[in-house]
This record gives structure tokens, C-alpha cells and sequence, in this order.
């Protein structure tokens, strides 16, 4: 029998980068659920203040398989 995956999304923010974010967001996804597959990153937004990014966030659509 073939496995079984489920995705469920996750906003998560950084004021350091992108790739940060998306980090940061994928390692939290990881403390709660398992087997972690991949990651889609499917929207990126940023917060400006005076003329400059103050901070990063994504929306991330996490996959993991499911165990018995």
C-alpha cells in the first residue's frame, strides 16, 4: 500500500529574510507534526515602515505523511 500525505498551512514571520521565515516556519510545523515532506512557499508578504521592510511573512503549505 502506498503512503498517505496531508498538507496544512502555516503563516510565519521574520525580520531577518525570506528564507528565514520559511525556516522558521517549517521548523515549528516539524515540533507538532511528523514526517515533515516539503514545503511550498505560496505567498510572501512585508510589512514597511518609513520606507523600509520592518519584517517578513509567508504562507506556507506544509506536507507530511501519515502513520498508522
Amino acid at each position: 500500500m502506498g503512503s498517505i500525505a496531508r498538507v496544512t498551512e502555516v503563516i510565519a514571520s521574520s525580520t531577518v529574510s525570506i528564507e528565514d521565515a520559511v525556516k522558521e516556519g517549517v521548523a515549528r510545523a516539524s515540533k507538532t507534526l511528523d514526517n515533515v515532506q516539503s514545503v511550498w512557499v505560496q505567498d510572501i508578504k512585508a510589512n514597511v515602515t518609513d520606507g523600509a521592510i520592518t519584517e517578513w511573512r509567508v504562507a506556507l503549505k506544509i506536507t507530511f505523511v501519515l502513520t498508522d
